[in-house]
Parts: C-alpha cells; sequence; structure tokens
C-alpha cells in the first residue's frame, strides 16, 4: 500500500469516527470526504480534501500537494461529476464542476488566505491547479 493511501484511510478512519474532525497538521482545518467513481475502473473512491467554503457551495482544490499531474479524484470526477459528500456527520450527494476563471483565481486565493500552503503548492508546479465547485443535489 502506498504511503498516501495509507495516510488517507488513517484521515478517513479518524474522520469518521470523530464527527469530521482530525489532528495533526489537519487540526484546524474543514475537511470533507469526497466519493467519486473511478474514470477509467468505475470503482468507488474516497478521498480527504480540505474544504473551501463558498456560501451554498464547497469548493475543493486539486492540488496533490504541488506534484506535476492533477489527482486521480480530480480525473474522477472531470468523467463522473455526480459524486458523495460526507461533511461532518452530515451525507449528501453533490455536483462536481471545475471553476471557470476568474472564480477558480478568486477561490483559489480564498483557500491560500485560510491555508498558506496552497499557496505553497502553486510555486511547485507549472500546471493550473484546478479548483472544484460541489453544488448540493436536493
Amino acid at each position: 500500500m502506498s504511503d498516501m493511501k495509507a495516510m488517507n484511510e488513517k484521515i478517513i478512519e479518524e474522520f469518521r469516527a470523530n464527527e469530521g474532525k482530525v489532528g495533526g497538521h489537519l487540526a484546524n482545518a474543514t475537511l470533507l470526504l469526497l466519493h467519486t467513481t473511478g474514470a477509467k475502473s468505475g470503482k468507488p473512491r474516497i478521498n480527504p480534501l480540505v474544504v473551501i467554503p463558498d456560501g451554498d457551495r464547497i469548493a475543493v482544490i486539486a492540488s496533490k500537494g504541488g506534484a506535476p499531474t492533477h489527482p486521480d479524484w480530480y480525473h474522477n470526477l472531470v468523467a463522473n461529476p455526480e459524486v458523495s459528500v460526507e461533511l461532518g456527520t452530515e451525507q449528501f450527494k453533490a455536483h462536481a464542476k471545475p471553476a471557470p476563471e476568474p472564480e477558480r483565481t478568486e477561490l483559489f486565493a480564498k483557500m491560500v488566505s485560510i491555508n498558506p500552503d496552497f499557496g505553497e503548492y502553486e510555486k511547485k508546479v507549472k500546471r493550473t491547479i484546478p479548483v472544484v465547485v460541489l453544488t448540493r443535489r436536493p
């Protein structure tokens, strides 16, 4: 098992055991668990992500910690934009859509103001880091 997969599994377990709260370097962040369908495999996938509150919507950043490629979950939701979300103890369906400019830049700046690490990730990459907006489904 990869280190990233093991770390994510630990975060998911802690998230669920503590009503959406985790410790460590993510202790002050608001997290969600994003459930996607694999773009190639069709299998269910879960990823813990830091949240940007945006009114009735939620946004997440496809930074992959400053890696040169987009995270797999981003490709999954582009292929299958109907997702499920766990936020605290709440679970709901949502539609995922990459934010167009200038909204992407505005939401990214909002995230950097909340968590400066994302600004460091942006400095490390040549790609434009996508921001994805999650809109709740009724």
